[in-house]
């Protein structure tokens, strides 16, 4: 049985600010993703995803985002920075490492992976993200629709669905920038809620996050507490344009699904093609199960990222953790030093030492 100051589970972006800030404390940090390879959920999303924050708000702790600060990063950019990053990183990091159960008993944690392997450690950080558990509505009538129900986490590019009529729920970013790319070469309506709200990507000739940043709401821990709902939409006028022209149009969620129909919430109705689900992720942890550090519906027992129910277990990628960019390649660093330093304090770093 290996033994190790620190598991972090997930080799993601999440994992590996944690990892950095873990070197950085003098902790020696394992690393296991289930993935082939370095990137995360990265590789896996779709084809054409941009950033909307530019490269200079897009970087992981102690290392830049290469190339024009004020750039917004496609998808294969942030593969390659991420790759980059687990190469120079000074820790252990495992691919093919599923982490299929994590169990606490004698002052310590008990790390099991899909193969056998066992791994003791004093403390772990989970940073599995929500990728692995897409989040998907129980709208009327969609469990028995007939027509092709994908989630935005199998959606990759428009290939196949010229022609289609296509339904996108959901009104955040990733919903309105594939129902805008799947409209050029589609019938495409996208239906929310409540109203499609935006923000406007410059404001004064300064990228929206660089007043989030000045201002101190993008780390305030109340910031979150200022937004309900969905968040908005960050456009720089074309996605606007596009839903303004039709193309996708916007409508409110049907009433619900028919065999192979869609019945709008004005009482028409017409055949559907494909339904695309942008209804985001929920917490990741199945290996948690069983521990009490998780309630009905997976979601972490945690204050900050701390869990509130065994001392030396943390979280770092949770949305909303702490503030606003908790789930985002800028904030899971700031995450990462607030949780470690905290599991450094309640386990003391003499019994890390000891292992």
């Amino acid at each position: 049985m290996t033994s190790v100051d620190l598991v972090v589970i997930g080799g993601g972006q999440s994992g590996l600010a944690a990892a950095h800030v873990a070197v950085r404390r003098g902790l020696r940090p394992l690393v296991l993703d289930a993935s082939a390879g370095p990137g995360g959920s990265w590789p896996a999303y779709y084809d054409s995803l941009t950033l909307f924050s530019p490269a200079r708000f897009s970087a992981l702790p102690g290392r830049p985002f290469p190339g024009d600060p004020d750039r917004y990063p496609v998808r294969d950019e942030v593969v390659d920075y991420l790759a980059a990053y687990t190469a120079a990183l000074d820790a252990d990091v495992r691919f093919g490492a599923r982490v299929q159960q994590v169990t606490f008993a004698d002052g310590g944690f008990r790390v099991t992976t899909a193969d056998g392997g066992v791994v003791r450690a004093s403390s772990v950080v989970a940073a599995t993200g929500g990728f692995g558990t897409p989040f998907r509505p129980a709208l009327p009538g969609l469990e028995s629709f007939t027509g092709r129900v994908l989630h935005a986490a199998e959606y990759r590019n428009p290939d196949g669905l010229a022609g289609s009529r296509v339904v996108v729920v959901g009104g955040g970013n990733s919903a309105v920038q594939i129902a805008a790319e799947l409209a050029r070469v589609a019938s495409v309506s996208i239906t929310t809620r409540g109203p499609l709200r935006f923000q406007r990507q410059r404001i004064l000739g300064r990228d929206f996050h660089w007043w989030l940043t000045r201002t101190g709401l993008d780390t305030s821990r109340w910031g979150p507490k200022l937004v309900s709902g969905t968040v908005p939409v960050i456009d720089d006028g074309r996605y606007r344009a596009a839903i303004n022209g039709g193309r996708p149009d916007h409508r409110p969620l049907p009433q619900r699904f028919d065999g192979g129909r869609v019945v709008w919430a004005d009482g028409t109705a017409e055949q559907v093609d494909v339904v695309v689900l942008a209804t985001g992720y929920r917490p990741d942890l199945p290996y948690l199960a069983g521990t009490g550090v998780i309630d009905e519906a997976g979601c972490p027992l945690h204050d900050g990222g701390m869990s509130t129910v065994l001392p030396g277990l943390g979280f770092v990628g949770l949305e909303r953790q702490r503030s606003f960019a908790s789930a985002t390649l800028r904030g899971v660093g700031r995450d990462a030093a607030f949780v470690l330093d905290r599991v450094l304090h309640r386990v003391g770093r003499h019994a890390m030492a000891a292992r």
